[in-house]
């Protein structure tokens, strides 16, 4: 069931009516029964491997809390661990593996071949075992206690709004609220409303429109040369952004109608200065659990500084894997594992040429910079996350530049401007694309003020319901009602 269908509408308005008309020791089922359903619509069968990690991990986090001994609350750390990473090279890696290894023994000449597994990827394996380990880990380290009511765990581990693309919860955060009554609260309803509308704009809007320019260009880019593949690149880079936290912000809003606050998953990433910085605004939720369980687990930055590097090429090479079963992610985080090396390495050099070139009296000037230098890394980075193989990504890349100063001759030419610069499209949805992207980052612009939600409930009555009633039209007529799953429901 998607967010952005009708389907989905009729679902969330029965749950909420449903929700807040139910005594309140009773809503804990309604919630866990419309959240299994809501992950049944896309595969039936598949709820018995949230049920398994489910079960795994309440019995795990049972047997860590009973003992203090820490060797043998580490077997039930392990357990988890092991059951939740089994789930996932099983339905995820396993042709990934199989595929890399029968080809290393072709290149042998051996001529046994291990066979495909033929099992569907269940949609948002990655989060929701991810958000189970949290649990396991942070039981073991002793940061919280273990949940005796089986059924709010389960509800935990399978909350629908955050289930399929996160954020990915931490239970000392979302436990304890889903054990609180929540009472009807006209502004925080509203609020949620106001947040679910503005990420249902960037999705349908934004990148479902994108999307038809990215996907032309990356179904076949030997197509296609310089300038194209720019654009298409660069639409990408607003269209994976404006799916996955247009998905972030339904997802956050629909459980603050309920009374539940999720954590924060994107914050204007494209204006970080640096690729450490894009992290700590880029999916929060991922950045931070490798932080805190893989990266601190092998050292974090306690260690000499070879060490150190190792530390964080290894997370970010494990952080592309965790995004598809593909070399072309490992190389996608890979790219962003060698960034942060050679900015740590090279920080030094940085300050001393800005110093020199008497950059350091213009801080606005060196801030554009910085953000356009970031921008222009990741998006180089994107093109091997999106490109649909590792030969595909290497021609762009090498293609990327090439007959550029040719367009320039071009620009009169109706027929080019409609084959490489709209793909095929009108000249209406390009700048229709345009416009979305310009008015996108006016209202990041506008944020970094503060919340434009707060701003708009300040507001008169008919200026607040001129605003929603023309967010509502834009939507309607500018929407792509082609019903588009979320990238990231592939992961």
């Amino acid at each position: 069931m998607l967010f952005n269908t009708f389907e989905f509408l009729v679902f969330f308005t029965v749950v909420v009516a449903l929700y807040y008309t139910f005594a309140f020791r009773f809503r804990w089922v309604l919630l866990l029964v419309a959240s299994y359903y809501f992950y049944m619509a896309w595969e039936p069968a598949y709820i018995i491997l949230i049920i398994i990690s489910t079960l795994i991990d309440y019995f795990a986090g049972l047997k860590m809390d009973q003992v203090t001994e820490k060797t043998k609350r580490r077997k039930y750390l392990i357990l988890s661990i092991v059951t939740n990473l089994a789930l996932l090279f099983t339905f995820k890696y396993y042709n990934f593996f199989a595929g890399t290894i029968n080809r290393l023994f072709g290149h042998c000449l051996i001529s046994y071949t291990l066979p495909e597994s033929g099992l569907l990827l269940p949609i948002g394996i990655s989060f929701y075992t991810f958000q189970t380990m949290a649990y396991s880990f942070d039981i073991y380290r002793g940061e919280i206690r273990h949940e005796k009511h089986l059924g709010i765990y389960a509800l935990y581990v399978a909350y629908f709004p955050q289930l399929v693309a996160g954020p990915i919860e931490r239970a000392g955060n979302l436990i304890k609220q889903l054990k609180v009554k929540h009472e009807f609260d006209y502004y925080r309803v509203t609020g949620g409303l106001k947040l679910m509308l503005w990420g249902m704009f960037k999705k349908v809007v934004i990148a479902d429109r994108l999307a038809l320019f990215v996907d032309k260009v990356y179904a076949d880019p030997t197509g296609y040369k310089g300038i194209s593949l720019i654009i298409a690149t660069v639409f990408f880079a607003f269209q994976i952004y404006c799916d996955f936290s247009g998905y972030s912000d339904i997802a956050i809003g629909a459980a603050e109608v309920m009374g539940v606050r999720l954590m924060q998953n994107f914050r204007r990433p494209y204006h970080a200065q640096s690729i450490g910085e894009f992290w700590k605004r880029w999916h929060i939720s991922l950045s931070t659990w490798f932080r805190d369980y893989f990266y601190i687990s092998i050292g974090g930055n306690r260690v000499p500084v070879m060490r150190w590097h190792f530390n964080i090429f290894i997370t970010f090479l494990v952080s592309g894997l965790w995004h598809g079963a593909s070399w072309t992610f490992v190389v996608w985080g890979a790219l962003h594992g060698f960034y942060m090396i050679f900015a740590n390495l090279t920080k030094n050099i940085r300050e001393k040429i800005v110093s020199i070139l008497g950059l350091i009296k213009f801080p606005n000037i060196m801030r554009f910079l910085r953000v356009c230098t970031t921008f222009l890394l990741v998006c180089f980075a994107w093109i091997f996350f999106r490109a649909n193989t590792f030969s595909d990504a290497k021609y762009i890349v090498a293609n990327l530049f090439s007959g550029i100063p040719d367009v320039f001759s071009k620009l009169n030419d109706s027929g080019f401007i409609k084959e490489f610069v709209y793909f095929g499209q009108s000249g209406r949805e390009f700048n229709i694309a345009v416009i979305a992207i310009i008015l996108l980052e006016i209202v990041h612009l506008i944020q970094c003020r503060g919340s434009i939600r707060e701003m708009i409930s300040r507001k008169p009555l008919w200026i607040r319901w001129s605003i929603y009633v023309i967010a509502v039209l834009v939507i309607m007529n500018f929407g792509i009602t082609e019903k588009i799953p979320f990238i990231y429901f592939q992961f």
